[in-house]
């Protein structure tokens, strides 16, 4: 029996790693000159792949990747500049297919908003800061653990304890009245 659970983990593991190799792609074909095989590497890294979403044409392995990075490498060899090449995948896909958008007023939010967390980040610790330099939090805390002598007994009424803090005299008190 243990021999058959040790053969069947070892089994998917070898078809775990043989599927993983056969999805892994490489890219063959190699542009006519070194520069042209540069600015390929390039754009293909700033380039997002449309059905993946967060990838970049680089790192995908869809098939609209596959036809894109074959797209970028004729054109490339057609002579187009890579302006030229981007504003092609623009015109197809949108501003979504670049990593950095143009700033436009769809998306000076993407441009603005992390700068403006941060100043609201920033603004945050400074007043966590000046309060816990200024001493306030100290003082709310040591007003919260005083308790007057009629919550103390009623602390102790519920806790069904006999002393605390004033203990016995407290309930003799209780007693007398």
């Amino acid at each position: 029996m243990r021999n058959r659970t040790r053969w069947i983990v070892t089994a998917a593991m070898l078809t775990l790693l043989l599927a993983t190799v056969a999805r892994a792609s490489v890219e063959v074909e190699q542009l006519s000159s070194p520069e042209l095989q540069a600015r390929y590497q390039i754009l293909i890294e700033e380039l997002r792949c449309p059905k993946c979403q967060n990838q970049n044409l680089a790192g995908s392995d869809s098939m609209v990747a596959t036809d894109l990075r074959r797209e970028i490498r004729r054109l490339l060899e057609d002579g187009f500049t890579d302006r030229e090449i981007n504003e092609y995948m623009v015109a197809r896909y949108g501003d979504f297919v670049l990593y950095r958008p143009p700033l436009q007023r769809n998306t000076v939010a993407l441009w603005v908003a992390p700068g403006v967390f941060a100043a609201l980040g920033l603004l945050a610790l400074i007043v966590i800061v000046m309060r816990s330099r200024s001493g306030r939090g100290e003082s709310q805390a040591a007003d919260a653990e005083e308790l007057t002598d009629n919550e103390r007994r009623q602390l102790a009424r519920l806790l069904g304890e006999d002393q605390i803090g004033h203990g016995k005299q407290d309930e003799q008190e209780t007693r007398n009245d």
